[in-house]
């Protein structure tokens, strides 16, 4: 096994664990819009009430949301600063992905130059009226 200096429990890791559900996602979405409690956040989804706390949970000990306590009431609010993380890192590599495009656009522009300077004589058909005559003094060539 290759690694690479990080572990299994760094925050990239956690963030983008956290992130694989679609459940965890929505309720991501959901907090972008403010705070919410456990029972706000479970009426989209046909799932019992300790089910989306185990998914708080998890975005929970991956940074992404935090819990108050409000009497007996324990509202999530999002933390966007793992996601600024995340997003910063997937930068990196949409970069590099950019120049990597930007290169192979130059390289087929290129080929298709060269394809047509190959092509370009064979398209070419000689005017079978001026073949084996000779241009007379003055007279000039049509591009008719």
């Amino acid at each position: 096994m290759v690694k690479y200096g990080m572990t299994a429990t760094d925050q990239l890791s956690r963030t983008f664990g956290a992130l694989s559900d679609p459940t965890r996602r929505a309720i991501l979405t959901r907090l972008s819009e403010g705070e919410a409690t456990v029972t706000e956040l479970a009426q989209p989804f046909q799932m019992s009430l300790p089910a989306v706390s185990k998914h708080l949970k998890v975005l929970e000990r991956a940074g992404l949301i935090s819990r108050g306590r409000e009497a007996q009431w324990r509202p999530a609010r999002l933390d966007p600063e793992p996601l600024k993380q995340a997003a910063s890192w997937l930068d990196e590599y949409r970069q590099f992905w950019d120049e990597s495009f930007d290169r192979l656009d130059e390289y087929l522009a290129e080929l298709q130059q060269a394809q047509q300077r190959e092509q370009a004589p064979e398209d070419q058909e000689p005017d079978e009226s001026l073949i084996g005559r000779e241009k007379r003094p003055g007279e000039h060539c049509s591009e008719e």
